[in-house]
């Protein structure tokens, strides 16, 4: 399916399309180090990214192997989709992070350019009745928003039951791939619509751009959310900012050399941060899509 769309890349890689549009800020960004500490931090959260890749009726009771193994005190409480017309996802708590869980499955590293670039995608507003109040101007890639709203109303119901169950005011929303857009997406949706005591974070890996600039700037201010890029993944890099999409802030960078790097503001364009690395699809590697992740590598190898 990929060698539908080369011609079209091909073209826009020589025609510089790929890069910023006019106007778009490149001021430089700060480029931090991130901390041993900080980096481990994230582990048992890449495990749950990719434990989404199993099936529901292992991840239902947890036995799905070394993903699960990874956090072996997770109490789940649903888990549900096909992984063909929808993607798996699971709720549950977990004790040691006070953290209620909400994982999406990603999808197959050679499946998510075409999805990500079909023909008949664009951006399109939210659905005011799953987010009450959104404005119009806020607009996310349209397959993103459908495979969203299909677990939406079970994610909403399975979180505010393991929260009341629990005692616990904390949210962890996390994927890889396709699955972070779903997360991202989902961890509006839910702060939108759960109690305004309720911490709801996102933790996604691999994201593509999943929404237009409004959508970047609301996820910014009223949002926690973390992107972790890995090496030369060329997925974060699609859609095309030419295109209207755009990134928020958050991106963490693992380099090449392994170590970490938090990259300030949206798309930073530093050489150390994944626009500036990856400036088009030739300089990328899609063999990068599924990690590591600080030893972690997503997909259904670490499930039974």
């Amino acid at each position: 399916m990929l060698g539908l769309y080369l011609p079209l890349l091909f073209s826009l890689l020589s025609t510089g399309a790929l890069s910023a549009p006019a106007g778009f800020d490149q001021r430089a960004l700060a480029v931090t180090a991130v901390s041993t500490a900080t980096t481990a931090s994230f582990k048992p959260f890449s495990f749950y990214a990719a434990t989404g890749y199993c099936k529901p009726d292992e991840t239902l009771t947890w036995s799905c192997g070394l993903n699960c193994d990874s956090n072996p005190n997770f109490q789940p409480t649903t888990s549900g989709g096909n992984g063909i017309t929808s993607q798996f996802f699971f709720v549950g708590y977990d004790p040691d992070l006070d953290t209620v869980i909400v994982s999406h499955q990603g999808t197959d590293p050679d499946k998510i350019v075409p999805l990500i670039e079909d023909s008949d995608f664009f951006l399109e507003s939210l659905d005011p009745d799953l987010f009450p109040g959104i404005s119009d101007d806020v607009k996310v890639h349209n397959g993103f928003k459908d495979a969203q709203a299909r677990s939406a109303q079970d994610v909403l119901a399975a979180v505010q039951q393991t929260l009341d169950d629990n005692g616990s005011s904390n949210v962890a929303v996390v994927g890889h791939s396709l699955g972070a857009a779903i997360a991202l997406i989902d961890t509006m949706f839910l702060s939108m619509n759960l109690d305004s005591s309720v911490n709801v974070r996102h933790i996604g890996y691999g994201l593509p751009r999943t929404g237009n600039k409004a959508f970047a700037d609301l996820v910014d201010s009223t949002l926690d959310s973390t992107h972790i890029n890995n090496q030369k993944d060329f997925v974060p890099i699609l859609p095309g900012r030419f295109l209207g999409f755009h990134h928020p802030s958050g991106e963490i960078h693992i380099r090449e050399d392994g170590t970490w790097v938090s990259c300030a503001g949206q798309d930073n364009t530093d050489s150390r941060c994944t626009v500036g690395d990856v400036s088009n699809l030739l300089k990328g590697k899609l063999a990068n899509h599924d990690g590591p992740y600080d030893g972690v590598t997503m997909g259904d190898s670490g499930c039974k």
